[in-house]
């Protein structure tokens, strides 16, 4: 008995001492699953935070992109301009036409072309180099804007020139002249300048830009002209019950001509309509045609009175 109880006692002892080294061992069988969580880094890699505006902290490339589209200053727009902790050069002035402004203890500054941030950077670049007011702190706001205007003509309810102060599209701007008329086509030219010095026109269907399937309709620029063209029309005579000017809509054909214009009267028959119609050299064509025939601007419909 004492010689099989020594053993059991021998036997703890033994396992008491492994559990002991093993504690004191480096835990050192976690290396390998430490670098497969590092092995996606690319070699060298750190991650630390970096403070706010540092240089590392800057946006790629891509992030500018807003920066393209901002507004930049030209003739005519009105800033007001503040220097912080200096209240005597707080300045509301215009762009002149030379776009310059002109500040205290400076004199002009060009700024034309320049968005909002480096005419700042200007005006606060030329008060130090003045030694006027060392670092100082600009901030501008653009109290009107003039220079970027856009033409509205036409069929619209307020034609005129709008100022932009962004990337506007066609239906931002013709919301600003108030809606296309009764009278408006739906298909509209826009007139713009080329870099040759000369203009080009693009015409452009209403229904695709509301639509957003014309991409012209998103790119209108400075001094671009919107011309909203009265819609076409004919012209119906004779022995109808409504004579006269009626707008013509796409396709449309001579018997559907017939009912805008209130339908024939007793005297008038189908067999004695003719339609006038001009050709290029501006002669007048004459004929008899086919009710299901499409109409073109401007043709006259003329309904005989019936013999019988």
């Amino acid at each position: 008995m004492i010689s099989r109880l020594a053993l059991w006692i021998a036997i703890v002892c033994h396992v008491v001492l492994l559990a002991a080294c093993a504690a004191q061992r480096p835990a050192t069988v976690e290396a390998p699953l430490e670098a497969d969580a590092d092995a996606s880094e690319p070699a060298g890699a750190t991650t630390r935070a970096l403070p706010f505006g540092s240089p590392e902290g800057t946006p790629l490339a891509g992030g500018n992109a807003a920066a393209s589209n901002e507004y930049r200053l030209g003739p005519g727009d009105i800033v007001k301009i503040t220097v912080y902790g200096n209240q005597d050069l707080t300045t509301e002035t215009e762009v002149s036409q030379g776009g310059k402004i002109s500040f205290p203890l400076v004199g002009e500054i060009a700024v034309a072309g320049m968005t909002r941030g480096e005419a700042e950077k200007a005006i606060s670049k030329a008060l130090a180099k003045g030694k006027f007011v060392p670092n100082a702190y600009v901030n501008m706001l653009i109290s009107q804007y003039r220079s970027q205007q856009v033409s509205v003509v036409g069929e619209v309810n307020k034609p005129g020139n709008y100022a932009i102060n962004k990337a506007s599209s066609v239906t931002e701007l013709i919301a600003m002249a108030g809606g296309i008329t009764p009278k408006g086509s739906n298909v509209i030219s826009i007139i713009r300048k080329n870099s040759r010095g000369g203009t080009e026109k693009h015409q452009v269907d209403v229904r695709n830009i509301f639509a957003g399937n014309d991409k012209i309709a998103l790119s209108i620029r400075p001094d671009d002209v919107i011309y909203i063209p009265p819609l076409p029309v004919f012209y119906i005579y004779g022995e109808v019950r409504s004579p006269g000017s009626y707008p013509l809509t796409p396709d449309m054909t001579v018997r559907q001509a017939l009912s805008v214009g209130g339908g024939l009267t007793v005297r008038g028959t189908e067999r004695g309509i003719r339609v006038e119609r001009k050709d290029k050299d501006g002669k007048t064509d004459s004929r008899r045609p086919n009710l299901d025939e499409k109409l073109a601007p401007d043709d006259v419909v003329q309904v005989q009175e019936s013999w019988f």
